[in-house]
């Protein structure tokens, strides 16, 4: 049977929870939350695998399974490396689902392949797979600091504490819309295809 594997990244631990680095995470927990019955979602601890993991009800003939790595970010690739030797899962079947720094808050682009923009959970994924061919769904959390005046060292710190910031209150309206949003991009996808996706949902 074919299969996809969905996995969203963040860091794990209560005190990430609602931080704009955990984007993945928020939209993956309301994928689960949309395709399942209230009692089936659950997210299930595999310690060998670094992982939590649900599964979704099969959809168009596919077994799908969703990821969040118990690895923290910079570490992402350790856990998508495992899960994809356990599944015997190719990675353009490994769709990766991450906050995005160079795109205003509430947008989105689907794409395959590609750099990594300076995002260290899909470096990571990158050195460990030893690829870029594998889907990203990138979610846009910029534009609330401005980059163009800072350098250097002064402007990573500043991106580093961004991330691990939360999101305001008079964000909130948008971080929910764009949660929904690449829900219901993922579930499209999986039912119609991920580059009929890329052209219904990614951001003009």
């Amino acid at each position: 049977m074919d299969m996809k594997v969905i996995v969203g990244l963040g860091n794990p631990g209560d005190k990430y929870i609602s931080t704009r680095h955990n984007f993945g995470f928020m939209v993956v927990d309301q994928l689960l939350k949309d395709c399942q019955s209230v009692d089936k979602t659950v997210w299930s601890t595999n310690d060998k695998l670094k992982s939590e993991i649900a599964v979704l009800p099969e959809i168009s003939g596919e077994k799908v399974i969703l990821v969040k790595p118990r690895t923290f970010m910079n570490n992402s690739g350790m856990s998508v490396s495992l899960i994809a030797s356990f599944y015997k899962v190719s990675p353009e079947d490994i769709w990766i689902v991450y906050d995005e720094l160079d795109l205003p808050l509430g947008a989105m682009k689907i794409r395959f392949g590609g750099a990594a923009a300076g995002h260290h959970g899909v470096e990571s994924i990158m050195e460990q797979l030893g690829t870029d061919k594998f889907w990203r769904f990138r979610l846009g959390i910029g534009e609330a600091h401005d980059k163009t005046h800072a350098i250097g060292r002064q402007a990573l710190r500043h991106a580093e504490t961004y991330v691990l910031g939360t999101f305001t209150e008079s964000e909130q309206g948008k971080v929910r819309e764009l949660i929904k949003h690449g829900s219901n991009a993922l579930q499209f996808s999986l039912k119609k295809g991920i580059e009929l996706a890329g052209n219904r949902f990614n951001t003009k």
